[in-house]
């Protein structure tokens, strides 16, 4: 069961995939739903911390790098700053928080961090606002996923 846990783990801290993909495999896995809850989401909140720290750098050197980049990089970052332009403070990290809790593509912990950093949005704000849309997005699909085998298979 150790080496199950860690596959969900280990799928949750994928980008894209996260933990909306790691519960079904945990579930199919036939895990139980504590288990799978918790390795799901704190594998999917594992990464947030290295792309708060990293991104900005990784940001920079690509920019310093192309020309064509440095404009596209630089147009996505007006974009998301205009947007975000008419929130205080506190309504950025609690729209930050539902943006990682929408299990939807595209959202989750490695955008949510990654938006995070274009807002310049200090770690020790970002962090626990991920952490909690991770903890809602967990809630919402260990109910939809475990619900659904169960409404299924009995």
């Amino acid at each position: 069961m150790l080496r199950q846990i860690l596959y969900v783990f280990l799928i949750s801290a994928l980008p894209v995939i996260e933990l909306r993909g790691a519960i079904p495999v945990g579930a199919a896995m036939g895990l139980p739903i504590p288990a799978t809850f918790i390795a799901s989401v704190a594998g999917s909140v594992l990464p947030a911390p290295f792309i708060l720290l990293f991104m900005r750098r990784v940001i920079n050197w690509l920019c310093s790098k192309s020309s064509f980049l440095d404009r596209i990089i630089h147009q996505k970052m007006r974009k998301v700053l205009k947007k975000s332009g008419k929130l205080r403070q506190g309504s950025i990290l609690i729209a930050l928080a539902i943006f990682v809790a929408v299990p939807l593509p595209g959202t989750g912990a490695w955008t949510g961090a990654m938006l995070a950093v274009l807002l310049d949005i200090r770690m020790k704000t970002a962090l626990p606002a991920i952490g909690i849309g991770c903890l809602i997005a967990g809630i919402i699909v260990i109910v939809l996923t475990y619900g659904v085998k169960s409404a299924v298979f009995g």
